[in-house]
């Protein structure tokens, strides 16, 4: 059984930083590509970040220089680094796994940043 969970998310004030981070099992974690996306209120799911199997990493252009995205390979983990958070950053936060099986989301975890 696959399973994604994330973690990390909070309440940040403007400026703030928090880490994510989405924990996987039943999946050969160093084949897949992973990535994070979010979703605002009213708003269509969206791509932060993701590394794919080689190590490549894309960012969306509107967190290049404030996020950063890695994974731990022994931890079967991926994280977000989120630094300088502001209001257009408030939004649930996803976890995806692609593999050559399909692709798996995790639960979600709410980030909030406000004064």
């Amino acid at each position: 059984q696959v399973q994604l969970v994330e973690s990390g998310g909070g309440l940040v004030q403007p400026g703030g930083s928090l880490r994510l981070s989405c924990a996987v099992s039943g999946i050969i974690f160093r084949f897949s590509a992973m990535g994070w996306y979010r979703q605002a209120p009213g708003m269509q799911r969206e791509l932060v970040a993701q590394i794919i199997r080689s190590g490549t990493i894309n960012y969306a252009d509107s967190v290049k220089g404030r996020f950063t995205i890695s994974r731990d390979i022994a931890k079967n983990t991926v994280y977000l680094q989120m630094n300088n958070l502001n209001a257009e950053d408030t939004a649930v936060y996803y976890c995806r796994a692609t593999t050559t099986g399909g692709e798996y989301w995790g639960q979600g975890t709410q980030v909030t940043v406000s004064s």
